[in-house]
């Protein structure tokens, strides 16, 4: 019977679970991910319906100004520009 060794053992293929593994492996350590869905992303799981992503947990906005973080995302997806502007109207 063998064993298998890994230096790591990471509960949920989310965002921080994913990045963690990803960067794990990359410095050279064996991870095993354990995850109860049937998809990798966590909450930010899209669905391709008919041509348009769906956000199957609800949408999800990921926003940062540290230049070195933007560029390590974009290695993996495509952003669309999204800028929240709420507009508020109380009373009269």
């Amino acid at each position: 019977m063998s064993k298998n060794k890994y230096d790591y053992l990471v509960v949920g293929a989310g965002l921080f679970g994913s990045v963690f593994a990803r960067e794990a492996r990359r410095a050279g350590k064996q991870v095993l991910i354990v995850e109860r869905n049937n998809h990798i992303a966590g909450n930010c799981y899209t669905e391709n319906v008919e041509g348009v992503e769906v956000h199957v947990h609800g949408p999800h906005i990921f926003h940062t100004d540290n230049e070195r973080v933007w560029r390590y995302v974009n290695q993996f997806a495509a952003f669309n520009h999204f800028v929240n502007r709420p507009r508020v109207r109380y009373g009269n």
